[in-house]
């Protein structure tokens, strides 16, 4: 699994974005919801953020060279901060929308065609999103998990608005569709916030998760005995790539190639534990 793998899902995030504009964009057209008017914007933020996405994976591909000898795997992170801005700008459109209609309530028409299409766009970016959050996980990649999240932002729009557009339907209430337009702003912003601060917190080389930290100590475990001790476990996680190095302590008459064996060992056994991990070992005598 690598980021290049990874930029295959981009690609679905991006024909998804240009789908789901259209069909947004002609449901406002038809009913001129200023709910459904923000939603569309939402979805021509996420083509923005899906194709600044796939840039980011095809930097994080490039393999190491003399002026990145550990790669380029944190370029993810110029996705994921975008990302998040980008969902903070969406809800504040979002905001002076609702807020301008609130003062200039107007009717709804061709309700039902709108609710149609905006209906359709949203089960296309469920899909995507429930797609784009497996794969995340699956390949590590706080890219993929930053659209997904985006994307299911824009899921919850829709929700809202069409309950919105269903209500001003029933109660006859048009200021209902700009409330419920700054109701959904406000969980945007929330979502927004909280991938800022895990981007930052990967900027600051954050630790493996306590899940990839166990499966070391397991691997650990299989070789510790009398004569063998690991030390100085550290960790970082950058993009889709770990970073982990420590100490092996063994006896002082063991041979180097006896040593050297045993370390390429449990490399390749942390390795088939976790993919996409670099591993600095530094062996050291007793005493």
């Amino acid at each position: 699994m690598s980021a290049k793998s990874a930029r295959f899902y981009t690609l679905i995030s991006i024909g998804a974005a240009l789908a789901t504009i259209a069909l947004k964009f002609g449901a406002y057209w038809f009913t001129g919801s200023v709910g459904l008017l923000s939603d569309a914007l939402e979805s021509g933020i996420n083509l923005i953020a899906a194709l600044f996405a796939f840039w980011a994976l095809s930097l994080a591909a490039k393999p190491p060279d003399f002026e990145h000898p550990f790669g380029h795997s944190k370029a993810e992170y110029f996705s994921s901060g975008l990302e998040s801005a980008l969902i903070v700008v969406a809800a504040l459109s979002i905001s002076v929308a609702a807020c301008e209609r609130l003062f200039n309530l107007q009717p709804l028409e061709q309700i039902g065609i709108g609710l149609g299409l905006s209906l359709i766009a949203t089960a296309i970016n469920a899909a995507v999103a429930w797609v784009l959050l497996r794969a995340g996980k699956r390949l590590n990649s706080i890219t993929l998990r930053a659209d997904a999240h985006h994307i299911l932002t824009d899921v919850w729009t829709s929700v809202g608005v069409v309950i919105g557009i269903l209500l001003v339907k029933l109660t006859g209430w048009l200021i209902i569709d700009p409330i419920i337009a700054l109701l959904v702003a406000a969980n945007i912003i929330f979502t927004g916030v909280k991938l800022l601060r895990e981007t930052a917190s990967a900027l600051l080389d954050h630790s493996l998760s306590r899940e990839d930290l166990r499966k070391i100590t397991d691997i650990f475990m299989v070789y510790e005995n009398d004569e063998i001790q690991f030390q100085e476990l550290r960790t970082r996680q950058a993009g889709i790539k770990r970073f982990i190095s420590f100490k092996i302590v063994v006896p002082g008459e063991w041979t180097v190639k006896r040593g050297h064996q045993l370390c390429e060992e449990i490399e390749q056994a942390i390795i088939d534990a976790l993919p996409t991990t670099d591993i600095n070992t530094h062996l050291e005598p007793k005493g």
